[in-house]
C-alpha cells in the first residue's frame, strides 16, 4: 500500500513489518507475548460514533462493488473533503458517490484503505483491550502490540495513518473497569491530537502529549499547542508539551516529567501510555533525536508513578532499531505483551 502526500505517491512508513519486527525483539530481549482476545463493539461504540465504525468496516467492499479498482484507484483514498467553507453553515450530508463520503471521514490524503485494513484495523482494538483485560485482572502494567497505530483518530474521523484509537479505546475500558480517573501520557513524536478530541470536554480521563512543535511545521499542523487546555468539564484536563526540532534527551525527559507529575495532581488511578518511538534519532519521521536510552529513562519514570498502566503502541518507523527501542522503554516500564 503506498500513500499520497502533497500530491506525490510515496512509499508507506506504517508498514506491516512494524508488528513483526517489534514481536521478534521483545521475544528475543524475554518479555512473555500472549495472542490478544477478541472483544465485542460495545469499547468501540463509547469512543467512535457507529456511523464512522460502519464506514471503515464496509468501505472497501463498496469500493470494491463501485467498480474503483477497475478504473486505477486500488485503495480508498478521498479526494474531496467538506470543509467549513465549503459547507458554508449548512447541515453535514452523506454524498451519495463514495468517492465524496470518503472526505467525510478521512482528513488526510495518506491514510489509506485496502482490503486488509479492517482486519488489522480491528485486531489493533482486540490488542489494547486484551492489555487491559490484563491489567484489571492484577498485572502491574500490559503492552498492546498495536499496528495500526491511533492517536490521530477522533470519534468519527481518521487519518496520521490512525484508523481507530486505541489508546483512547483502552482509556475507555479502564473507566468502565471502575477506576475512576484515567490520564492518557502520549510519548509519541506527533501530537496526539485525535486522543485530545474525544476527551477534551470529559473531567474523568486527563490527556498529555509530549511531541514536536506543530508550530515548527510537523504534523497534525493546526493543534498540538500549549494554549489547548480542555473545555467545559474538561477544562484543565488536557496538557501539550510541544518541543522544538532537535530538542533530544534531557528536553523530551523533561517534558515527561513534567506530564508524569500532572498525571499525579490530577489524581489518575489508572494510565495509558500511547508508546511512539518515533522520537528516535534515526526515525525518518521526526526530528527530535532521542536516545535508545532516552526510552529507557522515560519508562523509568512513567513506572515509577506505580498506577496500574496500558501501553499501547503507537508510531516508530525505523525498522532496525524498532524493536530496541520498543523494548528499551518496556523494560524501564516493565510489562506484560498482548499482541
Amino acid at each position: 500500500m503506498a500513500e499520497i502526500w502533497i500530491g506525490m505517491t510515496t512509499a508507506p512508513a506504517e508498514v506491516a513489518e512494524r508488528v513483526m519486527t517489534i514481536e521478534a525483539a521483545l521475544r528475543e530481549l524475554g518479555h512473555p507475548m500472549m495472542p490478544a482476545r477478541e472483544h465485542d463493539d460495545a469499547g468501540l461504540t463509547a469512543v467512535h460514533s457507529t456511523e464512522f465504525l460502519d464506514y471503515l468496516a464496509t468501505v472497501w467492499d463498496r469500493w470494491v462493488a463501485g467498480g474503483y479498482p477497475d478504473l486505477g484507484a486500488p485503495q480508498v483514498v478521498p479526494y474531496l473533503f467538506p470543509s467549513a467553507e465549503l459547507r458554508q453553515g449548512l447541515p453535514p450530508r452523506i454524498p451519495a458517490a463514495l468517492h465524496a463520503e470518503v472526505g467525510v471521514y478521512c482528513y488526510d490524503t495518506m491514510t489509506l484503505i485496502g482490503a486488509g485494513s479492517w482486519r488489522a484495523i480491528r485486531g489493533a482494538t482486540y490488542a489494547a483491550r486484551t492489555a487491559v483485560d490484563l491489567v484489571v485482572e492484577g498485572a502491574s502494567s500490559a503492552y498492546a502490540l498495536t499496528r495500526p497505530p491511533g492517536h490521530h483518530a477522533s470519534r468519527s474521523a481518521y487519518g496520521g495513518s490512525c484508523y481507530l484509537n486505541n489508546a483512547a479505546i483502552a482509556a475507555q475500558a479502564l473507566r468502565n473497569n471502575a477506576f475512576e480517573s484515567v490520564a492518557v501520557i502520549d510519548i509519541d513524536a506527533h501530537h496526539g491530537n485525535g486522543t485530545q478530541a474525544i476527551f477534551y470536554e470529559r473531567p474523568d480521563v486527563f490527556t498529555t502529549s509530549v511531541h514536536v512543535d506543530p508550530g515548527a511545521g510537523w504534523f497534525p499542523h493546526h493543534v498540538g499547542f500549549a494554549d489547548e487546555t480542555g473545555r467545559d468539564g474538561g477544562l484543565g484536563g488536557n496538557l501539550n508539551l510541544p518541543l522544538e526540532p532537535g530538542s533530544g534527551d534531557a528536553l523530551w525527559l523533561s517534558a515527561i516529567e513534567r506530564a508524569a507529575d500532572a498525571a499525579v495532581d490530577f489524581g489518575a488511578t489508572a494510565l495509558v501510555v500511547a508508546l511512539g518511538v518515533d522520537a528516535a534519532i534515526d526515525d525518518p519521521e521526526s526530528p527530535l533525536q532521542v536516545s535508545m536510552d532516552g526510552y529507557h529513562r522515560a519508562g523509568n519514570i512513567l513506572g515509577a508513578l506505580k498506577l496500574p498502566t496500558v501501553v499501547v503502541q503507537e508510531g516508530g518507523y525505523h525498522l532496525p532499531t524498532l524493536g530496541q527501542l520498543v523494548g528499551a522503554a518496556l523494560d524501564g516500564l516493565g510489562a506484560h505483551c498482548a499482541s
